[in-house]
């Protein structure tokens, strides 16, 4: 309930605070404008680098994930490569037939 009796008092503080700083910030503005302008020019320079950058690191994250999904399947790999060479070793070679004359 206080700060009803109060209000009155903050609402005219504020509003005098603010047209007494009004001037200052003025006279910054064209500082932040000038700030604004600088990191537009920084981003337009500096993006292109960071999505190479975020292309190369996506690029080796899937090749990461790739080899580690790959590599537990190597013996198993080793293993059905071996069958097929003892079986292809162990199989009568292929004679062409020979067309009659």
């Amino acid at each position: 309930m206080f700060y009803l009796l109060t209000l009155p008092v903050k609402i005219f503080f504020c509003i005098l605070i603010a047209f007494l700083f009004l001037p200052f910030t003025l006279l910054i503005l064209p500082f932040f404008l000038l700030r604004l302008v600088i990191k537009a020019a920084l981003l337009i320079v500096v993006l292109p680098f960071a999505f190479m950058a975020a292309f190369i690191g996506i690029a080796i994250a899937f090749v990461a994930v790739f080899l580690a999904l790959l590599v537990p399947l190597l013996p198993i790999a080793f293993l059905v490569f071996c069958v097929w060479a003892v079986v292809r070793l162990a199989a009568r070679p292929a004679y062409p037939l020979i067309p009659n004359p």
